[in-house]
């Protein structure tokens, strides 16, 4: 048999190679840019600027079979080492009282938006993605058991008015949180990064586009759709290619859904920078969780979010109240409601004001003051409806999560009503 010389053999072969499934001459453009282009580390250590022969080959000897892509002068967001000396990071981990779990890397990575850096290990993705669930989440529960009779309809208005995009950015503007004027690696990690010729805003909603949308055809939009098919606020969510104007709910503390902040650039602009400071409280609240655990992630919930003050009442639009009141009591077993006048004053002059209430029997359901008898008269009927839909067991109530903890009580299953006569 005869020996085989080593030393006759081609140096290509003995030099280590990336592991690949195909080999180079088949494998796709992309595939080698991105095994050839500067890497960078999730951990602390710095990316440093990779040479052509950085993974041992000798590109003098063996040419390349595709052109090499250029090599990267600068990353598109702050490398995570940096985040260690940036005194404006230290101090927001500061003025929100963080625990000392949660590393300043982590809460660098939070403020560095989608549109900035798209590589989903560098951006607050999906930490916000975490966090919008437990914000969604225990938004909803606590509103479900503190007013078990809201309609749907005023359900999803006040979870956009607690945990949507709106009170979110006003959230981080009330955290000090500045953004930077363009994302880069020079950018201090204390600052949000966000581009303005970044993420479409309907690429950050979580649920299904309707087929109907994207072919604009005409469609009921009704409750039961919303649920299934919409964003948790019952939104309609837009394909960014069929050109469809895409509305956020931008429902603040008082129920006001024109955005009354940032006085500067133009609508999208200010689109964009709402929904990049709205992922930023979302992305601390979902690496509150992964670090801290439940009970951390909760009790912060409950301070910067669900501590907000809120009128409900302001959230109500009736169509015809006097029907939907009638309805009630017919489905409730109650009398007839009928409206008497209870007090007038300046009948014959300019400014008359009258007093109607709203009786079933002899239980007084609202009552209402108004220019005319049939404005009083509907007036006290949207006051009476009101006083239905907003009852509540109590300020200090138990939900469901309530339970997740080792040593809760027995649960007491909460009253849910079955929704409201007339869909809004």
């Amino acid at each position: 048999m005869k020996r085989l010389r080593l030393d006759r053999w081609t140096g290509q072969l003995l030099v280590a190679r990336p592991p690949t499934s195909t080999p180079l001459r088949y494998a796709r453009p992309g595939a080698v840019c991105a095994r050839l282009a500067p890497r960078r580390q999730q951990s602390t250590a710095i990316a440093t600027q990779l040479s052509t022969s950085s993974d041992g080959l000798d590109y003098d000897r063996f040419p390349p079979l595709e052109p090499l892509p250029p090599t990267a002068r600068s990353l598109p967001s702050p490398t995570p080492d940096r985040a260690l000396k940036s005194a404006r990071l230290a101090a927001l981990h500061a003025r929100l009282s963080l625990p000392e779990k949660l590393p300043l890397q982590t809460l660098a990575r939070t403020l560095v938006d989608a549109s900035a850096d798209e590589n989903p290990q560098f951006n607050n993705s999906n930490l916000a993605f975490v966090g919008q669930t437990l914000i969604n989440y225990h938004v909803a529960e606590w509103l479900m058991v503190r007013y078990p009779r809201l309609p749907i309809a005023i359900l999803w208005a006040a979870m956009a008015a607690y945990s949507g995009p709106a009170p979110l950015f006003q959230i981080a503007q009330s955290w000090g949180v500045k953004s930077a004027a363009a994302p880069g690696s020079e950018v201090d990690p204390g600052l949000l990064q966000f581009s303005l010729e970044g993420l479409n805003p309907s690429d950050r909603k979580f649920g299904y586009s309707r087929l109907e949308v994207e072919r604009k055809h005409k469609f009921r939009h009704s409750i039961s759709s919303g649920v299934i098919f919409d964003d948790d606020y019952g939104q309609l969510i837009f394909d960014g290619k069929t050109g469809v104007e895409q509305k956020e709910p931008t429902a603040d503390e008082n129920g006001d859904q024109t955005p009354s902040h940032m006085s500067y650039g133009d609508e999208k602009t200010r689109l964009l920078a709402e929904q990049a400071h709205a992922q930023f409280v979302r992305a601390v609240v979902g690496s509150i969780y992964a670090h801290c655990g439940r009970d951390t992630v909760r009790a912060f919930i409950k301070s910067h979010v669900m501590s907000r003050t809120l009128d409900i009442s302001t959230l109500f639009q009736f169509k015809s109240p006097t029907r939907e009141l009638a309805m009630l009591c017919e489905r409730e077993d109650f009398e007839p409601p009928i409206a008497r006048l209870l007090s007038e004053t300046g009948r014959h002059s300019r400014t008359p004001v009258f007093v109607v209430g709203i009786f079933s029997g002899k239980d007084k359901l609202g009552e209402a003051a108004g220019p005319s008898l049939d404005a009083a008269r509907w007036k006290a009927a949207m006051n009476s409806l009101k006083a239905w839909y907003l009852y509540s067991p109590g300020e200090h109530v138990r939900v469901p999560s309530d339970m997740l903890v080792s040593d809760a009580r027995p649960w007491e299953p909460a009253h849910i009503d079955i929704g409201e006569v007339i869909s809004f």
